[in-house]
């Protein structure tokens, strides 16, 4: 929203600051490190930015948040100047400056993600020539089926958007020092700035020693977010997550599953009496006119997990047939469940309308194991102006319904 001027002050973009934090207390200290874990003398080594010294302090119970870094592409090139990413606030800073400078006209975004299509739409309205360069088949792929992103490829390429998509980064070629060109195994890009959203890499290199870790590097823990060292807990974007949907552990990303995992590692700090519930994935994004969201499995996740699914698929108007076209319009949602047990495994939504909220019931559906059945006569308002007689939620239950009774 800033990069796009809708949010015009960088410093309000915050979920707290330390003064508030403080007030709560909180003791906060800023440019400061922790740069070593020893947990058999509940000690960490502290970095003071400021002054350079180094200290050691105790600790009786302890919360690691390490967080994820933007992944840079280990290719030639990867060290010219103009090659940011786009990950905390100076990134958003510099690629500020980077949409307002002239000497910038042709912007490579890789990485067809969350963070890569924002970039890009965000560059695109800023005038910028933009290509979006990305190994998967279909921008958004990871987080909605093709239904959805055939519409959305569209809605890319018409607001001038080129993609390159199956394509693979092997070379970024320079000039003066700078970015210049991308250069992929099917093609070449003009580019005096590349945006790498590639996905993150977590950031535990220095908790070697300290807990156990996956080969990946992620945190181990258990459900309390307990790690392998006595009162050490972690959370975020470092440690996998309890997945609902497909009963294991996956990593998601997402500002809303740290939260969750920190006030769990909270309630277990003294005894471990609150094993984590687990997520669904849930997620929303808006991509030009069009806005979507999406919960639990999706054709590509259950591949990936090997777990046998049937969906339903409404596309229809927002709104009932005598009302005025201008307060409509058209509606995709999908609905994915179990075929054995009928259990509600997942769901995507789209419009250029805004019924984002919806998918909010369906993560509640697959965490309280919701069948179908339940869904089709589930009790939602009726309303003219907001729905039809049978909420689309009603209708993609029934329409399950009638699939099963067909087969």
């Amino acid at each position: 929203m800033y990069l796009e001027g809708v949010v015009k002050d960088v410093n309000s973009i915050r979920y707290m600051t330390a003064e508030e934090m403080e007030q709560r207390g909180v003791r906060v200290f800023t440019n400061t490190e922790i740069t070593k874990v020893i947990p058999d003398k509940h000690e960490v080594e502290v970095l003071d930015h400021v002054s350079g010294q180094t200290r050691k302090e105790t600790y009786d119970k302890l919360i690691l948040s390490p967080g994820a870094n933007p992944f840079i592409l280990p290719v030639p090139g990867h060290e010219l100047q103009n090659i940011e990413t786009m990950r905390g606030r100076q990134d958003t800073i510099d690629l500020k400056l980077h949409s307002v400078d002239p000497d910038i006209q042709n912007v490579v975004v890789v990485g067809g993600g969350y963070i890569g299509i924002e970039a890009a739409e965000a560059f695109v309205k800023a005038g910028k020539n933009v290509t979006l360069v990305d190994i998967i088949t279909r921008p958004l792929g990871l987080y909605l089926d093709q239904e959805f992103t055939d519409i959305l490829e569209k809605e890319m390429t018409n607001n001038g958007m080129n993609l390159a998509m199956e394509e693979k980064v092997v070379e970024f070629v320079g000039k003066d020092g700078k970015v210049s060109k991308v250069v992929t195994d099917k093609g070449e890009y003009p580019a005096e700035l590349v945006v790498m959203s590639a996905g993150v890499r977590p950031n535990t290199a220095w908790l070697q020693g300290a807990v156990d870790m996956h080969s990946n590097g992620m945190i181990k823990t258990d459900e309390y977010m307990r790690t392998s060292a006595e009162d050490v807990f972690a959370v975020g974007d470092a440690t996998l997550i309890q997945y609902n949907p497909g009963q294991t552990t996956v990593n998601i990303a997402l500002a809303t599953n740290a939260r969750r995992q920190g006030r769990y590692a909270v309630k277990n700090l003294e005894e471990a009496n609150y094993p984590f519930p687990g997520v669904q994935g849930s997620s929303a994004l808006r991509v030009f006119d069009y806005k979507f969201a999406s919960t639990g499995l999706n054709d590509q996740m259950a591949d990936r997990l090997k777990i046998e699914t049937k969906s339903v698929l409404l596309d229809q108007d927002t709104l009932m047939d005598f009302v005025p076209a201008n307060m409509k319009d058209r509606m995709l949602f999908k609905l994915v469940y179990d075929p054995k047990t009928h259990a509600i495994l997942g769901a995507q939504i789209m419009s250029k309308k805004d019924l984002t909220a919806n998918i909010n019931a369906i993560s509640i559906a697959i965490q309280t194991k919701f069948t179908i059945e339940q869904l089709a006569y589930a009790d939602f308002f009726f309303q003219p102006e907001f729905d039809t007689p049978w909420n689309l939620l009603n209708m993609a239950g029934l329409k399950a319904l009638h699939q099963e009774n067909e087969s």
